[in-house]
Order: C-alpha cells, then structure tokens, then sequence
C-alpha cells in the first residue's frame, strides 16, 4: 500500500494531487506568459505529428505523466506508445503524438523533462540491479530526491527494479547518527522511541562500527544500517549478527562496488545516486 494514500499501491502510476500538482506547476513555470514563438507561426487549426526517440538504451518509465502533461495542455492531442514503463528501449522511436501543432509545441519541453529525468531514474536502477546479480540482496532508494518529486522518483526506481526505503519521516523509524549523539546512545534512543511507536512499524538503527551494531542487536532492532563500513567490516558485521538483525549497507555505494557488496550476505544496500 502506498505510504501516504491508502488503497495505492506504488507499483501503478502514483498520480496523487501532488504529481497533479506539479505538472501543473512545471506548466505554469513554461506557459504562464504563452508562446509568443508558435502562437504567430501556425494557426489554431494547423496539426502536426512528432515522434519520441530514444537515442542509447534505456529503461522506460513516466508514461502517463506525458499523457497527462499533454491531456492538461489539450485535451485534443492523442498519446500512443509502443512500449510500457519498466520496459528496456534500444535507440529508436518508442512514441508517436499527433494533435494540434501548437499544443504539440506547448507541452513538448515539459513532458520530456518529467520523462527523461524518470527514465534516468529507472535506467540507472536497472544498471545496479544487473550489477548485483541473483544475490537476493535488495537495492534500496533513500530520501535524498528531488524536492517535490519523490513520489515520482521512488516509482521509477521500482520501474528498475528497485525497491523503495521509507517514503518519508512518518513511515518508519530511522535512528541515525544525529539522533544517537543528541539522545546519548543507541539504547536511550531506541528506549525513547519505542515508546511512542506504533504497534506494527519498525526501527532501524545507523551502526558506524561493530560495537555499535552489537549494541543495536541488544536493543532488539528490526534493521541496523551500516554506515560507510569497509567491506571487510562488513564482512565481520555480517558475522556478528548471525541472522539476528536485518543489514543494509549505506554509504560509498558505486556501481563498480555493487557485485562486492551484493554477494556478502547483506539483506539490503541502499544508494541515494539512484534518485539524484
């Protein structure tokens, strides 16, 4: 279920009022003085046809933000595709949009904007994803997105093959270094928020050594994050909680280093790159 709207789920499109909301502001943002350049040249009723053309290889995603950028310019204008999100394009043209020359012009920009940024997301989640392999570790996402464009973002990493972290501060408790130093330790932390958590959520907790993930097992966490660890310390880490505590890697996360991590029993790791 989605973390904000009950009854979404993140694997369909999450048109929420907020995804409305900012089309409707990357709209304004190009239009609100009109088109003093198409406006003159073609009249009202003159239409035209353009093509959408992959120039590498590329993972799909954003599809019915396009539709619905040119729906909100003119509802005349017809979307058809011959490729889904998720799907991996060679160069090439994957759409064809016909309509009004104007409004084809008017909407260009900002749909390929939203597109090429979540085909970017997606593409490069899939490239991680190959790297690790069938290790049956997760590849993460993080909360470090675009303002404003998070839900975007995280449905394009699961369009890649990714997974998706918490979606926002509400949606599970994360005890990093700032809490621990603030609070005094790791137990007074988890103690406190404990206390107030919702029955069913969880609590993880960010481990900068060894004797700070043992300290996380005594406290009896749900996950424990290790940050920016060497893969030997990791290696060790994985030892030391013996299946007693869910891991993931953060920190120094690169593609060339993902087949390393991936294949020493990590239940996850999580990249903030893929959002960026």
């Amino acid at each position: 279920m989605h973390p904000l709207y009950p009854g979404h789920t993140m694997s369909t499109f999450p048109f929420s009022t907020s995804t409305g909301d900012l089309i409707e502001l990357a709209l304004r943002e190009d239009l609100f003085a009109g088109d003093v350049t198409s406006d003159p040249i073609f009249d009202a009723n003159v239409t035209g046809r353009a093509e959408l053309v992959a120039k590498e290889e590329l993972v799909l995603a954003g599809r019915a933000v396009v539709d619905e950028v040119f729906r909100r310019v003119d509802d005349r204008v017809n979307v058809e595709w011959s490729a889904g999100d998720g799907d991996r394009l060679r160069p090439g043209a994957f759409c064809v949009i016909t309509g009004p020359t104007r409004s084809l012009l008017r909407g260009e920009r900002t749909a390929l904007n939203f597109l090429r940024h979540l085909s970017g997301v997606a593409t490069l989640t899939r490239q991680c994803v190959d790297a690790m392999g069938e290790t049956g570790t997760r590849l993460l996402d993080t909360r470090k997105t675009t303002p404003g464009f998070r839900e975007l973002e995280k449905w394009a990493v699961l369009k890649g093959g990714g997974s998706n972290h918490r979606f926002n501060l509400g949606s599970g408790a994360m005890i990093k270094d700032n809490h621990i130093a603030a609070a005094g330790s790791i137990t007074e932390a988890v103690v406190a928020v404990r206390r107030d958590l919702p029955w069913l959520a969880g609590i993880e907790v960010e481990a900068k050594n060894l004797d700070e993930l043992k300290e996380a097992i005594a406290c009896r966490v749900d996950v424990v994050m290790l940050d920016n660890m060497n893969t030997e310390q990791m290696r060790e880490a994985v030892k030391v909680a013996a299946g007693r505590v869910r891991l993931e890697a953060s920190g120094n996360v690169t593609i060339e280093r993902l087949p390393e991590l991936a294949d020493i029993g990590l239940d996850a790791i999580s990249s903030g790159a893929l959002t960026h």
